[in-house]
């Protein structure tokens, strides 16, 4: 080979330097390319009662890491030769429209992990085109959520209380802000052994123990803002002095049945979905009922540890009731990936919980931008890559669910 000193002209094109980002917060969301890049970001940004609470399942915590391997045992079969230069991310859900196929989850607490909470993603759901859910454990109002997400669609997460007056009372401030679907949380009986919260320690308000200010000393800038804005309050409750659990074993009510759900139904003047769904009995029973839609959830694995994968679950449940009710899914979600394969296996819509704490935590509303941004990215994406243009195209032989846990069947003879 002849080698020659290179000529000034030559290496010019070569020398490209990258103009600095001088904004901290947009550098470092900016380098953030996937769902979990955030998570890591949240977890060196937050102190680690209100993340582990985020992060946290319940017990051994088998349910949500079960869901999410369920999402990567998956193989796409994906349509070559197809004109994929403009694709279509949205489509009806409920009677409206939908930019992208999934939502943000009703999430309780939420401006304990960063002090924007539902102000954050209210305002970033209504910029995606996307609803947004308050929770009944929400820490932002009903009103005050309306006023910050006035053109968007905005969904009212409800626990049924043992006041049974309360319950409704917010159901009628929902409705009368312009909230138009009511999810009726249906799994929560009591609360689930949530042990790290448990072991941090965790209380509402988040409480100055020796702990607790040095787990604060690397993170000084959460306990600024946590100290320096409105002090912690709920949109539906008075304020609490103790643990999660035990402000849910008070307050939730373990008799709710069938027929206090029929009529719930019949007090709300919009769409009703059932959230918590767990076997195609269940599914059927509230499809029967006449309510709008289902979530296949199990809470984020926050409630019963071991419980049945809400992705595992899809298809069949699709099958069956998929021209009955509108099927939506939760519970493991963590990239765009995921949302298209529950699209593709009969989900008319997914909602995203961790996922978007993740981005809040790691820098506010922006963060919560970022967020939605990096899973509608992905959600183009892997369509394009599957040879698809809209959601209407997407179907089951886009999706092999592969095998991991299968049920063992016991000899006939030991069976009863």
């Amino acid at each position: 080979m002849k080698r020659q000193i290179p000529k000034p002209r030559d290496l010019a094109p070569l020398l490209r330097f990258k103009k600095p980002q001088v904004n901290r917060k947009k550098r470092r969301l900016d380098a953030a390319l996937t769902i979990e890049d955030l998570r890591a970001i949240a977890k060196r940004r937050t102190p680690r009662a209100a993340f582990d609470y985020t992060d946290g399942s319940a017990e051994a915590e088998l349910s949500i890491t079960r869901a999410r391997q369920a999402f990567l045992d998956i193989e796409f079969h994906p349509a070559i030769l197809r004109d994929v230069s403009k694709v279509s991310t949205g489509w009806q859900v409920l009677g409206a429209p939908v930019s992208l196929p999934f939502g943000i989850a009703p999430t309780g607490f939420t401006r304990m992990m960063q002090t924007e909470g539902e102000y954050a993603g209210a305002r970033a759901a209504g910029r995606a085109g996307i609803p947004f859910s308050l929770s009944t454990m929400g820490t932002a109002s009903i009103e005050d959520v309306a006023q910050a997400n006035p053109h968007g669609r905005n969904w009212f997460q409800l626990y049924m209380w043992k006041d049974r007056d309360r319950s409704m009372a917010l159901v009628e401030r929902a409705a009368r802000a312009g909230f138009d679907t009511l999810l009726v949380t249906v799994d929560v009986p009591v609360a689930g052994a949530r042990l790290r919260d448990k072991r941090n320690g965790m209380s509402i308000p988040p409480a100055l123990t020796p702990a607790t200010v040095l787990d604060a000393l690397p993170r000084p800038q959460w306990w600024i803002d946590f100290l320096t804005t409105e002090p912690l309050a709920f949109a539906s409750l008075d304020r609490w002095s103790g643990t999660v659990a035990e402000l849910l074993d008070t307050m939730f009510d373990p008799t709710v049945n069938f027929a206090d759900l029929a009529w719930i139904r019949d007090q709300w003047p919009g769409k009703v979905v059932v959230k918590g769904v767990q076997t195609l009995a269940d599914a059927r029973a509230v499809t029967d009922i006449g309510v709008d839609g289902i979530v296949l959830s199990n809470h984020g694995g926050r409630q019963l540890d071991r419980a049945p994968i809400p992705f595992h679950l899809l298809p069949v449940v699709a099958k069956e009731l998929g021209r009955d009710t509108e099927i939506m899914l939760d519970t493991g979600i963590m990239s765009g990936a995921d949302i298209v394969a529950a699209i593709a296996l009969g989900a008319r819509f997914t909602l995203v919980g961790r996922a978007y704490l993740y981005g809040l935590m790691a820098g506010g509303e922006a963060g919560v931008d970022r967020a939605i941004e990096i899973l509608s990215e992905q959600v183009e994406r892997t369509m394009r890559l599957l040879g698809v243009t809209s959601l209407e195209e997407l179907a089951p032989r886009h999706v092999t669910q592969l095998a991991r846990l299968a049920p063992r069947t016991l000899p006939v003879e030991d069976r009863d």
